[in-house]
């Protein structure tokens, strides 16, 4: 095929496509303004009447200018023949997508993806709850652990107590003497202190399955159908009643309690006077009395190493749920969403890709008419055309050549000469005949 041939094939193609070119900006145009409707209507408080008209006109607006704005391109990037221009219109062109994707994009984002976007929010968001809870739940029952030293504890002085009452294994004499109390005191200090940990149990277990109720519920709403903006409101009176659980939990901790009553044992120890019945006797008691002492101090300060370190947990940080509309929601968690943002943004600048491909259309047309004879670039039109351009132009040249008579060159009285045939006799077939023999 000749370069001429080629040429005026695609310009045919060209002239045949335009309806369609137009008919595809057109319907990107609207599917872009429907789902920009659905996205900013999102955004918008107040009535329902003034929530509708506003985002009617937005979209439109939004549908009008993009069809603009790629007619426009459409049509003058592909003539554009010098590079310096050509650069301009392409930054033009990317600076008005930039536009197109801040106006229009992340709303059809929105509107594609911006319930699931919700979701995830509400998802992430009891997951954190959870946590939150479950570390709660943990620092509350830190003291728990506590509980086997001290019942071994007040086991053994309980111990000590019954060898000395009944064979003196302490003093070397049998009875219930100084050395039979002082343990027998540190043994019930030691019960008091555990059945104080036993009983604040039973309170972290009720706050603890008061929490796993909101986040059941929370849980549900997650998942439940219908629109997510009822559920999300749900959500946030859940989050409010679990976050006070969650406080609540963090001020039952027997920790601070435990590491103060650990303290008193040492502090507030009060031996009683040795009352041995001679001073052999007494002296021993003294010796086993200044023993349990410091068998006191040791496990006071054991005790309160333990909840020092039990104190030392990081505490649950204060967390507040934020509600998130569809199109917050789905600028945060883009990067959950990238199919939906794809989607979103092809849909507004697929038109570039036309842009691309007239440009390369109309270079390849160029190239073609560039190697073409002056009469290869002629049409039978613009022969039609040439030849009555100069018939007229032969016609002018002829009048403006023929001599003009001046007036005074003219006879005043012309005389009529007569013509040829008026010197001819007409003669009748009949008079002929008559003149014959």
């Amino acid at each position: 095929m000749s370069n001429a041939s080629a040429a005026r094939n695609l310009r045919a193609q060209i002239d045949q496509i335009q309806p369609m070119t137009r008919f595809v900006l057109a319907t990107l145009a609207l599917a872009s303004g429907v789902y920009t409707y659905l996205g900013v209507r999102s955004l918008l408080d107040g009535s329902a009447t003034l929530v509708f008209f506003s985002a009617i006109i937005y979209s439109a607006a939004v549908s009008v200018g993009i069809y603009g704005f790629w007619s426009y391109l459409i049509r003058f990037v592909p003539e554009m023949r010098d590079a310096a221009s050509r650069l301009v219109l392409m930054g033009v062109m990317v600076l008005g997508c930039l536009m197109i994707v801040a106006m229009s994009s992340w709303l059809n984002a929105a509107a594609l993806a911006g319930s699931a976007a919700v979701e995830q929010h509400l998802a992430e968001t009891l997951e954190d709850y959870t946590g939150d809870l479950d570390q709660a739940h943990g620092n509350a029952l830190g003291a728990l652990s506590l509980l086997p030293d001290i019942q071994r504890a007040s086991d053994r002085f309980a111990r000590l107590a019954d060898d000395e009452r009944q064979s003196g294994a302490l003093t070397g004499t049998s009875g219930s003497g100084s050395v039979v109390q002082l343990l027998t005191q540190m043994s019930a200090q030691m019960d008091e202190l555990h059945a104080t940990i036993l009983n604040s149990r039973d309170t972290v277990s009720t706050l603890f399955e008061e929490g796993q109720q909101h986040l059941a519920t929370m849980r549900g709403l997650v998942s439940a159908p219908g629109p997510v903006q009822p559920r999300s409101d749900r959500f946030a009176e859940e989050a409010v009643a679990l976050a006070g659980v969650i406080a609540s939990l963090e001020q039952t901790s027997i920790a601070p309690s435990v590491a103060r009553a650990a303290s008193d044992l040492s502090a507030g120890f009060i031996a009683p006077v040795a009352d041995g019945s001679n001073a052999e006797l007494a002296g021993r008691q003294d010796q086993v009395m200044a023993t349990v002492r410091e068998s006191v101090a040791a496990q006071s300060k054991a005790l309160s190493i333990a909840a020092e370190e039990i104190m030392a947990q990081p505490q649950v940080a204060e967390r507040r749920y934020v509600p998130l509309s569809a199109a917050e929601a789905v600028l945060r968690y883009a990067s959950s969403f990238l199919p939906s943002w794809a989607g979103a943004i092809s849909i507004d600048l697929l038109p570039a890709v036309l842009v691309g491909i007239m440009s390369v259309v109309y270079a390849s047309i160029r190239r073609d008419e560039a190697v073409m004879s002056d009469a290869e670039r002629l049409t039978a039109a613009d022969l039609l055309r040439s030849l009555d351009v100069q018939r007229a132009l032969t016609a002018r040249q002829d009048r403006a050549s023929e001599p003009e008579a001046s007036p005074q060159a003219r006879p005043e009285n012309p005389v009529e000469e007569p013509s040829p045939g008026q010197n001819v006799t007409p003669l009748s077939l009949n008079e002929r005949k008559r003149q014959e023999p």
